[in-house]
């Protein structure tokens, strides 16, 4: 049953998981996110000048495996990560979003995104790109097997550390 349920897939339904993965990131539930991943999942944030690279052999921003991704939520949870110390406020605006293929049980979807961060003693910095997401049908709804984040600014040090997750 699952082997079809990419083929019935609406678009209303990845709008829905999108917006609700972008509501737990803002929120700072990601404890509840990391329960939207596969076993396998990857993260990943490509250098600007090759947002199509591969990540075994081009420098990444973030090139995360499963364990490296709850590594990371149990580093940004803890007080004492003073990057994330109190935690930036962050609105995410997702827009444009479109299914590119069906496989099997997976989709590929792209969508634009917004993130504006808001973090005290600094000017509000925003976060302007795409997602690429291959999510996995499941009965109900959608697990993440890699999401990447492609940042659009010409160089990333105008826009500060990003210690959050995009």
């Amino acid at each position: 049953m699952i082997m079809t349920l990419a083929k019935n897939v609406s678009i209303e339904a990845v709008q829905q998981f999108l917006f609700h993965e972008a509501a737990l990131l803002d929120e700072w539930k990601l404890e509840e996110w990391e329960t939207l991943l596969t076993n396998d999942a990857t993260y990943y944030v490509p250098p600007n000048d090759q947002p199509d690279g591969d990540h075994r052999n081009t420098l990444f921003t973030i090139a995360d495996d499963r364990e490296r991704i709850r590594q990371r939520v149990i580093r940004l949870m803890d007080p004492s990560c003073h990057a994330e110390f109190p935690h930036s406020r962050t609105r995410r605006m997702i827009s444009n979003i479109q299914i590119i293929d069906r496989d099997g049980n997976e989709l590929s979807v792209a969508a634009n995104y917004v993130c504006y961060r808001f973090r005290r003693h600094e000017r509000v910095r925003e976060y302007v790109g795409s997602y690429k997401h291959r999510l996995v049908c499941t009965e109900d709804s959608f697990l993440i097997k890699e999401r990447r984040v492609t940042v659009n600014a010409e160089e990333l040090g105008s826009l500060g550390s990003v210690s959050f997750i995009l």
